[in-house]
């Protein structure tokens, strides 16, 4: 008998450093303080809770085989500074972002910055957005040596790709290497999961949606990004979002919540409910390689959709 315990002990002890390796620093789990009297059998008191639904084509995907018992956090509803912004049609050329082009000013004192989310959302109130999507990866061009990742083995710079109108956008950490190899964001075998969420799970085509990373460039041995990476390459993701205009942004893990919302709170807080981000929607799920590594998380990553797409559905 000590010696399963001791077993279980240290399965759980290599599983909890395991999680933390990945940016998993909580569990959010709800305590049942409720003491039943001697004798009582033990009632179950979720069972009253409706299934949630979807198709049979989700329910593979999300492995989900029983109603889900997780408590699901409402979605805190707010106006969209990038909605009043003018239609194409009517926007008059303006160079934008030119003074926060990370081509023309390197980041060397970052006391004296402020930080670049703040700075994007500032213009944009005020400023038309008359760049385009070609236009800005042209800018960054096919080799691009900006930050310390160009020296490290990366294959090539991995843009953005998608509906540039599009109402729902992805944004995952940086390419692995099939998306090094093809020079596209998620083809790989968490692609394949994450495009089968986007077509049987939300029942959009991946087409529609607008899909890219914190980082362009493969990072070696598949490690997350560091900071100085980050820095230097997040604004372009920032002026596409301002371009894009999305009602709402999946972030996919830790790294690409963390660093698009500026927060060291773990993914597993941060997920299951919207958080306001330059006037539009971010919604925190695990990222589909996770899921690869721990199916079970597929059922939590389901619920996020579900607010995803009563959220799109309903504005």
């Amino acid at each position: 008998m000590a010696e399963e315990l001791n077993n279980v002990i240290a399965d759980l002890r290599e599983r909890l450093v395991y999680l933390r390796e990945l940016g998993i620093e909580a569990l959010g789990v709800d305590v049942d303080t409720t003491v039943n009297a001697p004798g009582e059998p033990l009632i179950n008191r979720n069972r009253f809770i409706s299934p949630p639904e979807m198709s049979s084509e989700a329910a593979q995907i999300f492995n989900v085989k029983e109603p889900s018992t997780e408590r699901q956090p409402e979605a805190r509803p707010a106006g969209s500074r990038l909605a009043q912004l003018p239609s194409l049609k009517e926007r008059k050329p303006t160079k934008f972002f030119d003074k926060y082009n990370p081509r023309e000013s390197e980041i060397v004192n970052r006391e004296s910055e402020v930080k670049a989310a703040e700075q994007i959302e500032v213009v944009s109130q005020r400023a038309d957005v008359t760049e385009t999507i070609a236009e800005i990866h042209a800018e960054i061009g096919p080799d691009c040596t900006r930050c310390k990742l160009s020296k490290l083995g990366r294959t090539r710079v991995v843009h953005s790709v998608g509906n540039p109108t599009a109402q729902l956008m992805f944004c995952g950490e940086a390419p692995g290497a099939d998306e090094d190899r093809l020079g596209e964001p998620f083809v790989g075998r968490a692609g394949q999961l994450l495009t089968d969420i986007i077509e049987k799970g939300l029942e959009i085509p991946r087409k529609e949606v607008f899909i890219g990373n914190i980082n362009r460039c493969r990072p070696p041995g598949n490690r997350a990004p560091e900071e100085d990476e980050c820095s230097v390459c997040k604004p372009f993701i920032l002026r596409e979002i301002a371009v894009v205009r999305p009602k709402v942004i999946v972030t996919l893990g830790a790294t690409a919540t963390q660093n698009l919302l500026e927060t060291k709170t773990p993914i597993g807080k941060l997920r299951g409910r919207f958080h306001d981000f330059l006037g539009t929607k971010v919604m925190p799920t695990f990222h589909p390689a996770y899921l690869l590594r721990d199916p079970n998380k597929k059922r939590e990553v389901w619920e996020d959709m579900k607010l995803v797409k009563e959220y799109l559905r309903n504005n």
